[in-house]
């Protein structure tokens, strides 16, 4: 049995994994703030400690004696970040600094949330881990931030980490009512409930969206290869979908025809989202597993049953 440090385990992903790490007789310490996570979500069985992971007593305790850290503690939010510049980089850049000092001092190495953002506007799909870095958000640019920190740690302080450019996330317990929610458990959530979907632009956007359930096994497959040359790799499917047929797709699995209405576009939304698999798959091992219609039905039972997230049996 190892003992691994999750932050930001009290919220959607973070959640998810401290469940399958535990299920796998791993000890598990989460460390999370609770504004944006839930008390609540985190599992039975992990230890809780609530502080922010600038709070360097903090983190150096949770990483005593730690075979693992993974840090998914984030604002998430591109909204938020563009309101909240300074506040926001407090906790995506300086907090994930803050992380990888503790780990460095602790000789644990470190699994970090990246993100699809820090490609920006993409001049050609699918989008490959050498793909140019032009973030056009806050956020982005924190998260490319971390990616070049993380490589200069490695050969100067020692510190092993490998960060993973997630995709559109999906799965059940994901709150429709936050803004750091995806498209797909807000589609979901107002269908159970018959209401309208709103669709911003002509609906022909596309998306890779990913399974919670697949992104959770990339993140315990990095652990195993985290290193000083910090690898970077997507946690895509290489499927794109438009959000006219996620809508339909939701559809299908309810019964029942969505209801669209349109509105006007966002601005800085990115219409062509499509990332490249290849690395995941000679990295870390691996590919998408549960179909996006799988995927669906899960998300949809979750939000109709308004559960925290248990994962069904057959799409783990």
């Amino acid at each position: 049995m190892a003992i691994h440090v999750v932050t930001g385990g009290a919220g959607f992903i973070g959640s998810h994994l401290v469940r399958h790490l535990l299920a796998d007789g791993h000890a598990v310490r989460v460390v999370d703030d609770l504004s944006v996570g839930r008390r609540e979500a985190v599992p039975a069985g992990a230890a809780l400690t609530v502080a922010d992971i600038n709070d360097t007593a903090a983190m150096a305790a949770a990483l005593d004696g730690a075979a693992g850290c993974f840090h998914l503690a984030a604002v998430a939010s591109v909204e938020r970040c563009t309101r909240d510049l300074v506040g926001s980089h407090d906790t995506n850049l300086r907090g994930t600094l803050a992380v990888f000092d503790a780990a460095v001092k602790a000789g644990v190495p470190v699994v970090y949330a990246s993100s699809a953002a820090v490609y920006g506007v993409p001049a050609t799909v699918p989008l490959t881990e050498a793909s140019p870095t032009v973030p056009i958000s806050a956020y982005g640019a924190d998260k490319l931030g971390c990616e070049l920190h993380a490589r200069a740690a490695g050969p100067v302080l020692g510190l092993r980490s490998c960060g993973l450019r997630f995709f559109n996330v999906f799965g059940p317990g994901q709150d429709p009512s936050s803004p750091y929610s995806g498209v797909v458990s807000i589609f979901a959530d107002r269908l159970a409930r018959g209401e309208p979907l709103t669709v911003y632009g002509d609906g022909t956007q596309t998306r890779d969206f990913v399974y919670v359930g697949d992104v959770v096994r990339a993140l315990r497959a990095a652990l195993e290869v985290a290193d000083t040359t910090a690898p970077v790799s997507n946690v895509c499917t290489g499927t794109a979908i438009t959000l006219l047929d996620l809508a339909a797709a939701l559809g299908d699995v309810l019964g029942r025809a969505p209801e669209i209405r349109h509105a006007p576009p966002r601005a800085g939304d990115i219409h062509t989202s499509l990332g490249d698999a290849s690395r995941m798959a000679a990295l870390l091992g691996l590919r998408a597993e549960v179909t996006l219609a799988d995927g669906l039905a899960a998300t949809l039972k979750a939000v109709s049953q308004r559960t925290d997230g248990l994962l069904p049996t057959n799409v783990r």
